[in-house]
């Protein structure tokens, strides 16, 4: 900025560097687009996975959109704002992270064509969200009301394509009896399912278990392995002689002062595994520590005991058990003592663990097994997203055919509305289409096909019409290939405010950081 004289107003810190105009729009549309580059392939049954390695020579190996996007160690804002709104998707929908990516740097590069042909930036925000209240109504009307059929075959879709396809029929089914399990008539709660994974196995030997399974073994070979209708104690403080709160020294110049204070620590030690003895309590799970002649103890009294069980297994225990959480054994009560079915020790594979059920409870848990950590570790990922599409058909009850066939359905509703919108915001609307089309020209495109020749079948097609595995077009739903409608509406409502927001801003301004840089360099790809 000049002044009146024509000498420069400097209004920044030293240090500090702006970037304006199109200068600005385009680093921030080409950074976004870079994102969506990035995950583009992985899009469909036949996508693509990524490796991923950490500063630490840590590896990922995954295709699922929202970790490669969570790893990403972006550094440009316009880039973050796009892989936020691909963790919002996920956390909301569990699926469909990709397809939000991949439409928002679409509808950024149908914008950047629109800006070249002198299109103002705001008059295509204008039209973008015309367009968008457009699909928002087309999408009240499309879709049908969800069967326990379309649960399995919303399951298997998720599934499909993912490292972990292999076990598509024994993860559907689990996930499926999941949801059947915790289902009652306050609706599903999802803390009510856990998943447990252990290497060493192969898929087939996942399995869905009742109640909770705890990931730690008894602590003395001579306690019980199993118990039927079992008292349990929940123990909140350690099972061990109580250390002095403030530091002190002990003078002993006699041998007999020694082994009286030993004899009075192993009579504490005694008193408190009495006290859990006349409490009745079969199995006792501690979250802290248990001191060995404690476990001696209570081994003679023929009592499971479990040590330093985590906080979210304490919880959870509480749950299925009824059992109150002590703090103090001198104010134990017998109703602060819960009640399981069966308590039992089993291993899988080589882990050891104690499965505690009740048939009063609602609560699950998932083993899932595979060869290497990271098999299971992309296995437990597919899991989350597969269970959590299942329950997010069970709440919204509305399915739509997959494939990017409501993509493309929309985008040709687009074109037949596109006429409706004032002035240029028709243009925007237009590419807007284009941009939906993104998303099968990607299925596609993946699938090995040419892009052009299955979008041209498409502007034909009908409504359930999308790229099958083999890129044929197809009716989707006479596959099942099948997915709540929420995912489409919140990919494309996530969508429309990551690209519009990213085209608001005219002005990039950097402050310097202390001991380094400050405006981050202009993204060329991924």
């Amino acid at each position: 900025m000049t002044g009146p004289n024509g000498e420069p107003i400097y209004i920044l810190k030293e240090g500090a560097s702006n970037r304006s105009g199109r200068n600005a729009q385009s680093n921030n549309i080409m950074a976004a687009k870079a994102v969506a580059e990035s995950v583009r392939s992985t899009l469909g049954p036949l996508g693509f996975d990524k490796m991923l390695v950490d500063g630490g020579g840590g590896v990922l190996i995954t295709n699922d959109g929202a970790t490669i996007l969570t790893e990403i160690d972006a550094d440009h804002p316009a880039a973050k704002i796009v892989i936020e709104i691909s963790q919002t998707q996920d956390a909301q929908c569990h699926d469909g992270t990709t397809s939000a990516a991949v439409l928002s740097g679409a509808l950024l590069e149908q914008a950047e064509e629109l800006i070249d042909k002198q299109i103002h930036p705001a008059t295509i925000t204008k039209g973008y969200h015309f367009a968008k209240k457009i699909l928002m109504e087309e999408l009240e009307n499309m879709g049908w009301e969800c069967s326990e059929s379309d649960l399995l075959d919303a399951a298997r879709t998720s599934i499909t394509g993912k490292s972990a396809e292999s076990a598509i029929d024994v993860l559907a089914d689990i996930c499926v009896s999941a949801l059947d399990a915790i289902r009652d008539d306050d609706g599903v709660d999802l803390d009510n399912v856990k998943v447990s994974t252990f290497e060493g196995g192969s898929y087939e030997q996942s399995e869905l278990l009742p109640g909770l399974v705890v990931e730690k073994e008894k602590i003395h070979s001579q306690m019980p392995s199993a118990y039927k209708d079992a008292k349990v104690l929940l123990l909140k403080t350690p099972i061990e002689p109580k250390e002095t709160k403030i530091e002190s020294r002990l003078n002993i110049n006699d041998p007999s002062m020694l082994e009286a204070f030993l004899e009075q620590e192993e009579q504490a030690i005694q008193d408190l595994c009495t006290d859990i003895a006349k409490s009745g309590a079969d199995v006792v799970f501690c979250q802290k520590d248990v001191d060995a002649l404690a476990a001696h103890y209570l081994s003679q009294a023929n009592i499971m005991v479990l040590k330093r069980v985590k906080n979210s297994d304490m919880e959870a225990l509480r749950r299925i058990t009824g059992a109150n959480l002590v703090s103090n054994l001198k104010e134990l009560l017998p109703d602060d003592l819960g009640s399981a079915e069966s308590v039992l020790e089993k291993k899988f594979g080589e882990y050891p663990c104690v499965c505690v059920s009740d048939s009063r409870a609602k609560s699950v848990t998932a083993i899932l097994r595979g060869a290497t950590g990271h098999t299971v570790d992309e296995l437990e990922r597919a899991f989350d997203d597969v269970i959590g599409v299942v329950t997010l058909s069970e709440e919204s009850r509305i399915m739509v055919a997959g494939g990017g066939s409501a993509y493309a359905h929309l985008a040709r509703v687009l074109r037949n509305k596109s006429s409706d919108a004032p002035g240029r915001q028709a243009m925007a609307v237009e590419s807007f289409a284009n941009a939906l089309e993104s998303i099968p020209w990607t299925l596609a495109e993946n699938a090995g096909v040419d892009p052009v020749d299955a979008i041209l079948e498409l502007k034909g097609a009908g409504v359930n019409d999308g790229i099958s595995i083999d890129g044929d077009v197809k009716d989707m739903r006479e596959l099942s290939v099948v997915e709540p409608r929420r995912i489409i509406r919140t990919a494309i409502s996530s969508a429309v405010e990551a690209s519009t927001l990213i085209l608001r801003i005219d002005d990039v301004i950097s402050m310097k950081k202390v001991g380094g840089d400050m405006m981050p360099p202009p993204m060329m790809g991924m």
